[in-house]
């Protein structure tokens, strides 16, 4: 049977952040405003563990949503000591967190290992030095590559964070960008695009005509492209688009730019819309019958049906099936 893996979130918004990014508000992003203690964490862990299976289960704790190691070093150690009594007794295999490329060293990464730490998420966000000046990130790109060498040389497993449509920002930067972060040895990758939330730098520069976010449909085929890049050098894709937290599902906290609920899956059904549009119709051909892999059937037929009404256009019946023998973009075609 197939490993589930788990990761139970506890989120610290901004806490230790040095910088205050041009786009960032974790609160509202997020959707978490208080900052917990060791207690909470306890309870974060108990409340989650109740509800996943723990046979053939992989379970891990993450700390999000701020700089971890730039929190003082007895604040750190408190938050991954709630952890030990669960790694001990194998209830949760390791720790991840995120922290930002130049809070990253010799010293902290022996501290992290110590402590249970097995992955490290860096915000790289883009592999520009010009994108991350317009975006004040307050690194340089020179600063994610010492931070992803030292990351994997001491045994720790590798996640980096992109955004898409940062101010200065194009499809070739985050192409290059996605490229940069396989030749890191990155396992892991989240992908955002860049939405204008209340309150922050870029809602200025926005109202003021100097920042245009991406539409949907550009920020969609921008991530599709990043995704041929990861796919095909098998890096995990762990997370697609922000995060639902209720201000940005109400509109209270979004201004502008390209947030949907199902960003994923949009994305992933503009992947295979690419893929079907090579399908050439046979003569005296009038149905195709599709099969899939089991976890890409919905994607394949596409948000609200979008690419079985596409191929609708050519041919008089389309049957999408389930094929267990079939993984990743792999796919079987027959015509009637």
């Amino acid at each position: 049977m197939k490993l589930r893996h788990f990761t139970i979130p506890v989120f610290i918004p901004m806490q230790a952040c040095p910088f205050r990014c041009i786009f960032c508000d974790q609160e509202k992003i997020s959707g978490h405003i208080n900052i917990p203690v060791a207690e909470d964490v306890v309870q974060i862990i108990e409340k989650h563990l109740a509800t996943i299976p723990a046979d053939n289960s992989i379970i891990e704790l993450g700390f999000f949503g701020g700089t971890f190691t730039g929190l003082p070093l007895h604040q750190q150690e408190t938050y991954l000591n709630a952890a030990n009594s669960y790694i001990e007794t194998g209830k949760i295999s390791g720790i991840r967190l995120s922290t930002r490329p130049d809070f990253i060293d010799d010293e902290i990464l022996f501290f992290l290992k110590k402590h249970g730490v097995k992955t490290i998420e860096l915000g790289a966000q883009s592999m520009n030095d010009e994108v991350l000046k317009k975006s004040r990130r307050g690194h340089s790109v020179a600063d994610t590559v010492a931070a992803a060498e030292k990351i994997v040389k001491n045994g720790f497993r590798l996640g980096l964070q992109m955004m898409i449509g940062l101010p200065g920002d194009t499809l070739e930067h985050s192409l290059f960008t996605a490229g940069k972060f396989v030749e890191l040895q990155a396992k892991d990758v989240r992908i955002y695009p860049l939405v204008v939330i209340k309150g922050t730098p870029l809602e200025k520069l926005f109202k003021s005509g100097k920042y245009k976010p991406l539409a949907l449909s550009e920020a969609v085929k921008i991530t599709a492209e990043v995704y041929k890049i990861f796919e095909s050098a098998g890096v995990n894709i762990i997370r697609t688009g922000l995060h639902p937290s209720e201000g940005l599902l109400s509109g209270d906290d979004l201004v502008a730019g390209p947030f949907h609920v199902s960003f994923k899956e949009l994305v992933l059904t503009e992947r295979w819309r690419e893929i079907f549009s090579n399908i050439q119709k046979p003569e005296n051909s009038s149905q195709i019958s599709i099969s899939v892999p089991a976890k890409e059937l919905n994607y394949a037929i596409g948000y609200q049906a979008s690419n079985k009404n596409v191929l609708l256009e050519k041919f008089q019946k389309v049957n999408f099936k389930i094929d267990e023998t079939l993984k990743n973009r792999e796919y079987h075609v027959n015509f009637y």
